[in-house]
């Protein structure tokens, strides 16, 4: 039960750290929005800190588990297709989670004030993107399915664009369905101009 009532109130944290910031939500606001008082809040947390960082663990897992990471990297594809489909299963993911919208937007709002979301905006908009898709490009050209090139700089050049994308969704939701055949468009794309077989 006490475990149910935490994930309540990190599921309740992230809808409104997504909508006004971490400084701009109040204990008072979250314990209305739950139906609880405060001090029923401080049962399950000592603060509204240890909310943001628990909740900033907890996503953070979830991206990895379901999205993957450096640490957790999805198998190298055996084909060129396999990348299309295995980007658009991330770009699916990355854009309809409501739990990884809503983190996207905190870590957007948050990012230029709390160093933590700093580290993870910059890393889940960019490196991390880039540190996840190098060993798969190499792998690939291992593979004989891509041009021998720097596989860092492909990664970046694919995710990079994808990732353009995917914050446009953010800004614009009614983009979604565009931004997402638009994804898939440059997949292609970049798939021509590497395939391995156009070499030469």
């Amino acid at each position: 039960m006490a475990k149910d009532t935490k994930e309540r109130i990190l599921d309740t944290a992230l809808e409104l750290f997504s909508k006004n910031g971490y400084s701009g939500t109040n204990i008072r606001e979250l314990t209305a929005s739950l139906g609880m008082v405060k001090s029923s809040m401080y049962k399950h947390f000592e603060s509204k800190e240890e909310i943001w960082n628990t909740l900033l663990d907890r996503m953070t897992a979830y991206y990895a588990e379901r999205f993957g990471s450096a640490e957790n990297l999805p198998p190298v594809p055996d084909s060129a297709e396999e990348l299309v489909s295995m980007t658009m299963r991330m770009v699916d993911f990355t854009v309809l989670d409501e739990r990884i919208v809503m983190t996207r937007k905190v870590l957007a709002i948050e990012q230029f004030r709390d160093g933590r979301a700093k580290e993870l905006a910059t890393k889940h908009f960019l490196s991390g993107l880039t540190e996840m898709f190098t060993p798969i490009f190499a792998g690939m050209m291992e593979k004989g399915i891509f041009k021998r090139d720097d596989p860092r700089m492909l990664a970046f050049a694919y995710t990079s664009p994808i990732s353009a994308l995917i914050h446009l969704c953010d800004r614009e939701p009614e983009t979604t369905e565009e931004a997402i055949r638009q994804a898939e468009a440059f997949s292609r794309h970049f798939i021509k101009i590497y395939e391995a077989k156009n070499d030469g």
